[in-house]
C-alpha cells in the first residue's frame, strides 16, 4: 500500500515537473491616438481601454494555468501619439511571439509584415475594418474584435425581424463616419433594405445648447421612414439624435439600438460574472474593446491548455482547428473563420439600459454555423492568406 502511494506521488511529481514548463509569454502593444475634441466630454476614453479586459483574460489564464503547471505573464507598451511603433513591436516579438496588437489598420498591417512577425501570432483588439478579415487579410492576424460588417449585419437581421424596412441615414464628417455609412449601405442591401433619404451631419456649434432647435429642423427632409440610422464613430453628436428628430422614429446605429461585440447590458450566460469580476478589478464597466482583449487572451490560454504547448506553430494550427471553442459569456461556443481568422461570435444589440436582442435573430439560418450569417462568409471574402 504504502509502495502504490509512493508510486503516485512521484508519477504527480513528474507530470507536474512536466507540466510546469509551459512558460507562455504575452504581449500588448497599444499605439496612443491624438483624440479630437467632441461636441461632449460626458464618456471619456479610459486610459486603461483594452488592456484592463487583457488583465482580467490573464487572471482567468492563470487560474486555470495553475492547476496544469503552465505560467502566463503578460507585458505591455504604449506607443506615444508619433511614436515608432514598428521599433516597439519589434522589440515585443524578441521577447514573446505572441502579441495583442490594440492599433489602427495601418499600424497592424504594417506590424503583420515586419520580417520579426512571420511566423508569430497576432490579435487584433482595435481595428473593425472590413478590409482587414478581406483583401487586406494576414495570416498572421487574429481577430477578436468584430468587424463592422458583423455589428451591421446584425443590426440589419434586427430590423429585418421588426419589419422596419424604410431606412433613413444620418453620418458624421469624419472617414470613419464615411466608412461606416458604407458598411451600413451594404449590409441594407443584403438584407433586402432600403436606406431612402441620407444627410451629412455638417454643425460644429455646442449641441447641447442647441439641439432641440437644430435637428428637428436638419431631419425634417429625410421623408418618412421606420427607422433612423446613425453612423458617428467618434461618439460625437449622435447622442442628440433621439428624442429630437422632426419623426417620431427609433434610432439605432452607433445611437440608441447598438450592436457591439459588448455591453454592460448583458448578463445572460454567465456574463454578470464576468462583468463583476471586470469591474472589481478595473473599477469600471467593460467595453467593446476590453471584452476583444479579454478574448484574445484568452483564446491563448484555451489554445495552450488543450495542447500542452506555447509554440505559435502548434497554437495557430489549434485555433484554426474545428476543436478549438471559446466560452465567450453570450449564449455560445466561438470559433475562429479558417478563411480570415475572425472570432465568429453573437452581437449584442443593446441600449445604455437594457438588452434588446442577439444577433443571429432566429430564422437566419446558414449552411454551416449561424453566426457565420453575420460578417462576410466564405463565399464573400477575398482573403487568401489562410490558403494552405
Amino acid at each position: 500500500m504504502r509502495l502504490i502511494a509512493y508510486t503516485s506521488v512521484i508519477f504527480w511529481l513528474s507530470v507536474s515537473s512536466l507540466q510546469a514548463e509551459v512558460s507562455v509569454k504575452v504581449g500588448y502593444l497599444r499605439q496612443m491616438l491624438d483624440r479630437p475634441p467632441v461636441l461632449s466630454n460626458l464618456d471619456p476614453v479610459p486610459d486603461d481601454l483594452g488592456l484592463a479586459g487583457a488583465q482580467v483574460g490573464l487572471a482567468d489564464n492563470q487560474t486555470t494555468g495553475g492547476f496544469l503547471g503552465h505560467e502566463y505573464t503578460l507585458s505591455h507598451t504604449d506607443v506615444p501619439v508619433g511614436g515608432d511603433v514598428l521599433a516597439a513591436a519589434r522589440d515585443m516579438l524578441a521577447v514573446s511571439s505572441l502579441l495583442i496588437v490594440d492599433a489602427p489598420a495601418a499600424a497592424l498591417l504594417r506590424i503583420a509584415d515586419m520580417p520579426e512577425a512571420q511566423g508569430a501570432i497576432l490579435l487584433n483588439v482595435a481595428a473593425a475594418d472590413v478590409a482587414l478579415r478581406n483583401a487586406d487579410c494576414r495570416a498572421n492576424v487574429f481577430h477578436t474584435l468584430p468587424s463592422d460588417a458583423m455589428r451591421a449585419d446584425a443590426l440589419m437581421q434586427f430590423l429585418v425581424k421588426k419589419k422596419w424596412v424604410r431606412l433613413a441615414m444620418i453620418s458624421g464628417a469624419h472617414d470613419k463616419d464615411a466608412a461606416l455609412a458604407d458598411v451600413f449601405r451594404a449590409s441594407a442591401e443584403k438584407y433586402g433594405l432600403s436606406i431612402a433619404a441620407e444627410k451629412a451631419w455638417n454643425f460644429d456649434t455646442d449641441m447641447r445648447r442647441n439641439a432641440a432647435q437644430e435637428v428637428p429642423v436638419f431631419t425634417q427632409d429625410l421623408g418618412d421612414h421606420d427607422v433612423l440610422l446613425v453612423a458617428d464613430t467618434r461618439d460625437d453628436y449622435g447622442r442628440y439624435i433621439p428624442y429630437n428628430t422632426w419623426l417620431a422614429r427609433p434610432v439605432v446605429g452607433t445611437e440608441g439600438v447598438v450592436p457591439a461585440a459588448w455591453s454592460p447590458v448583458v448578463e445572460q450566460w454567465g456574463a454578470a460574472q464576468l462583468q463583476s469580476r471586470f469591474t472589481d478589478g478595473a473599477g469600471r464597466t467593460m467595453r467593446p474593446q476590453d471584452y476583444a482583449a479579454w478574448a484574445a487572451i484568452r483564446t491563448i490560454g484555451e489554445a495552450v491548455t488543450r495542447t500542452g504547448s506555447a509554440a505559435p506553430d502548434v497554437l495557430r494550427a489549434y485555433i484554426l482547428s474545428d476543436e478549438f471553442e471559446l466560452a465567450g459569456f453570450k449564449g455560445r461556443s466561438m470559433s475562429f473563420r479558417k478563411w480570415n481568422g475572425q472570432l465568429r461570435q453573437p452581437i449584442p444589440l443593446s441600449t445604455s439600459r437594457a438588452l434588446v436582442a442577439q444577433a443571429p435573430l432566429e430564422g437566419f439560418l446558414h449552411q454551416r454555423n449561424e453566426l457565420d450569417s453575420l460578417g462576410l462568409d466564405q463565399p464573400e471574402s477575398q482573403c487568401t492568406a489562410y490558403e494552405d
